[in-house]
Order: structure tokens, then C-alpha cells, then sequence
């Protein structure tokens, strides 16, 4: 709960700086604004939907998987609600867009640690990826895909954007065994680091 709580406030800051967000954070807020909703309902709905597209797939949710689903969304919501709205200063700027990456980094292993499930968007990825293909062209094709799309919807993209794609896989592949050896049964191995 603690780390889904994290990611959630970690996607505000990285929305306040307004230098851009992550792909998946420019679809939403494109959706966001074509429709009216707040940026936290359509990352709800957004992961609800993503969740039947693993029915296909064959890959089933845990319970972590339908809290990420709902939780997130809740706090984006709530922190775009205690943050400042607009940040006048690009010292502050930069500082909640660096923070946020780092915060979101760490929520990714804190909340994956726990081994309840992954969330709805990386689940797509892991399922069609366990269908035969790299890791890493699935993830490349989707984000390439939500990102194209919001940009068209009007989310916002920007050095963010770059950032976020450059940085959070670094700070997400020491996160997750780090948290995860705190899970792992009495008498299991640490769970080996992602190559991919």
C-alpha cells in the first residue's frame, strides 16, 4: 500500500514540474483532457481496461494488480490536489521532476516487492512477452504506441519525458531485489535482477 501510495504522489510531482512525463502519463493526461476527467479517474479506468486486455493473454491478476489499478489513480488525485499548482521557479521545477523519478523508481521495487501482482501495465508487458518475444521490443513497441497517441490527445511530452525513459529503469532494477529479498520465503534465494 505504502508503495502504490509513493508511485501515485511521485506521478504528481513529475505532472507539477510540467517538463514532461513518462509515456504512459502523456496518454492519460491527453485522455484527461479530451474528456474532462481528472488525471486520477482516467488512469483508473485506463488500467481496468488494460487488465481485460490480459484475458487473451492468459495472465491473471493478483490482488496487488487491482489495488495498483485503483490506488494509483487515487494518488495522483490527491496529490495534484495538495500541490502547487503552478511552480514559478525552474530550480522547483526541476527538483519535483528529479525527486518524482527517483520516488517512482523506488515505489516500483517497493510495490512490486511485495509480491502481490504486478501492476496492469506491466503485466501486459511480462504476459506478451512470456508469449515469445523480448522484453524489451513489447515494452519499446507499447510505450511507443501510448506515447504517439497521447501526444496526439495533447498530453505533455518534454525533457521529462526523456528523462523519465532514461532514468527509471536503472533506479526500478536496484529497487525491486532490493525490496523483494525482504519478501522472499524463509530459506528462498533473493530473487535475481531482471536482465532485461
Amino acid at each position: 500500500m505504502a508503495g502504490l501510495a509513493f508511485f501515485g504522489f511521485s506521478l504528481g510531482l513529475v505532472v507539477r514540474a510540467d517538463l514532461g512525463l513518462a509515456p504512459w502519463d502523456v496518454f492519460h493526461q491527453g485522455v484527461s483532457q479530451q474528456i474532462g476527467w481528472s488525471l486520477g479517474t482516467v488512469i483508473v479506468a485506463t488500467s481496468f481496461a488494460v487488465v481485460l486486455l490480459w484475458i487473451p493473454i492468459r495472465e491473471r491478476p493478483g490482488i496487488g494488480t487491482l489495488a495498483n489499478a485503483v490506488l494509483v489513480g487515487v494518488w495522483v488525485d490527491l496529490s495534484l490536489w495538495v500541490l502547487p499548482e503552478s511552480l514559478s521557479s525552474m530550480t522547483l521545477r526541476i527538483g519535483f521532476l528529479v525527486v518524482g523519478i527517483f520516488v517512482n523508481g523506488v515505489a516500483t521495487g517497493f510495490y512490486l516487492g511485495a509480491r502481490f501482482g504486478s501492476g496492469p501495465r506491466d503485466g501486459l508487458m511480462t504476459g506478451l512477452a512470456a508469449r515469445g518475444h523480448s522484453v524489451r521490443v513489447v515494452r519499446t513497441i507499447i510505450e511507443a504506441i501510448v506515447l504517439v497517441s497521447g501526444i496526439i490527445l495533447g498530453g505533455s511530452i518534454g525533457i521529462g519525458t526523456v528523462l523519465f525513459a532514461v532514468a527509471i529503469g536503472p533506479i526500478a532494477h536496484q529497487a525491486i531485489p532490493f525490496f523483494t529479498k525482504f519478501t522472499a520465503p524463509t530459506g528462498a534465494k533473493p530473487a535475481r535482477r531482471a536482465t532485461a
